[in-house]
């Protein structure tokens, strides 16, 4: 594969937004807004402020105990939730640069993409998915809109962190259309709309979206590795991996008496192509779609994406890591007991309200209340409730 060379920006429109942003991104001083008015931050613009409002939540925090493929209690060095919304903010940030789209909305959007995951990763989200099949049903990306809307309790005036319109939009990134006319409803011409619509999210969103899938490939590459539950030789049947393994040992011989920085020079080739890719592949995107501003960008399809090549390149591992990580006997004999733990603990709450802290329990919608609890526990907290409630002990 060849190595990017050029010009990576994109034109820069030079009216009154700053000089560094593309004619195509989102401007902070061109917000859609808040759902609740405020004044303006004297020192930072409205996506800073989302993202700062994000760091300091209460969900953003349990991030750290929850799952990304293996538990926390498995091994201190393997990626959580936390540690991969700040992988995806760090590779968001570097494309959205080069592209000259806004890095502070980008990041905002990387930080929050996860907040509504369960514990368990999504072994915990399909167990809560099937519990709520007659209720609604559970998806994280809607649940993650959820948390920044309305359970976030922090602010005197309103429920949720009262974030931007473009900071909610690139947090909703998937959406039926039975939940986006359901959004619609109660925010006529919201984040839900371009379901409806079929129209595009800004760039920024659409860059996240990607950067998510950059980043957990990579990294979860590392941690099976690491685990031992894939092998370097099971990776060399993976053409995306073998190209930069067999580039780095060309280039450092020395590094086949290393395996572990060898991983790491190949991970990290890996992805930077997978940058330049997406930023060569946008800006001929933007060209070729002839947009030159951002309400054009809407109407027009996917801009941000990989070449025809990588995407195929990227899907192989994807499913690589599918068949020998995501699926291996241990990692779905966890898999089976956290499915467990979320089942019953939804059935004991619903049985029993008053099990949950009294602001739970007094809740009228018993199923989604059940639901919003169960989803913002960490992994850790989920278990010690089981324990508390059913007197075993799992995982």
């Amino acid at each position: 594969m060849p190595m990017h060379t050029g010009s990576l920006a994109l034109p820069v429109d030079r009216g009154e937004r700053p000089s560094s942003l593309s004619a195509l991104a989102c401007d902070p001083a061109q917000t859609r807004g808040r759902r609740f008015a405020e004044a303006p931050a004297p020192t930072r613009d409205a996506f800073q402020r989302d993202r700062d409002r994000i760091v300091h939540s209460t969900a953003f925090r349990r991030l750290v105990y929850k799952t990304q493929v293996f538990m926390n209690h498995e091994g201190d060095l393997f990626r959580t939730r936390l540690t991969h919304s700040l992988e995806v903010a760090q590779l968001g940030r570097s494309i959205a640069r080069a592209l000259g789209l806004n890095e502070d909305l980008v990041e905002a959007v990387a930080l929050a993409h996860d907040l509504g995951h369960t514990p368990f990763g999504h072994a915990g989200q399909d167990t809560l998915n099937e519990c709520m099949a007659e209720h609604g049903g559970f998806e994280h990306n809607l649940q993650s809109l959820r948390v920044v809307d309305k359970l976030e309790e922090r602010y005197p005036a309103f429920d949720g962190l009262n974030l931007s319109f473009e900071t909610r939009e690139g947090v909703l990134k998937h959406c039926s259309r039975a939940h986006a006319e359901h959004l619609e409803l109660s925010e006529p011409g919201g984040v839900g709309r371009r379901f409806i619509d079929r129209t595009q999210p800004s760039l920024e969103a659409q860059l996240c979206n990607l950067a998510d899938a950059i980043a957990y490939n990579a990294h979860d590459m590392d941690d099976g590795v690491r685990s031992g539950l894939i092998s370097m030789d099971q990776l060399m049947q993976v053409e995306l991996f073998a190209h930069y393994r067999d580039q780095a040992l060309a280039e450092h011989p020395h590094l086949s008496e290393k395996p572990r920085r060898l991983l790491y020079e190949t991970i990290r080739r890996m992805l930077s192509d997978q940058v330049y890719d997406v930023i060569d592949t946008t800006r001929q995107a933007v060209a070729k779609a002839g947009v030159g501003t951002l309400a054009e960008a809407r109407l027009a399809g996917p801009l941000v994406a990989f070449s025809t090549e990588m995407k195929t390149r990227s899907g192989e591992l994807k499913k690589f890591l599918f068949a020998q990580l995501y699926r291996h006997p241990q990692v779905m004999h966890t898999t089976g007991q956290a499915q467990q733990v979320v089942r019953e603990l939804f059935l004991a709450y619903v049985a029993q309200p008053a099990e949950m802290p009294a602001v739970f329990a007094a809740a009228t919608d018993v199923h989604r209340t059940v639901a919003d609890y169960i989803a913002g526990m960490t992994d850790r907290f989920a278990l010690r409730e089981h324990e508390r409630l059913t007197g075993r002990k799992l995982l």
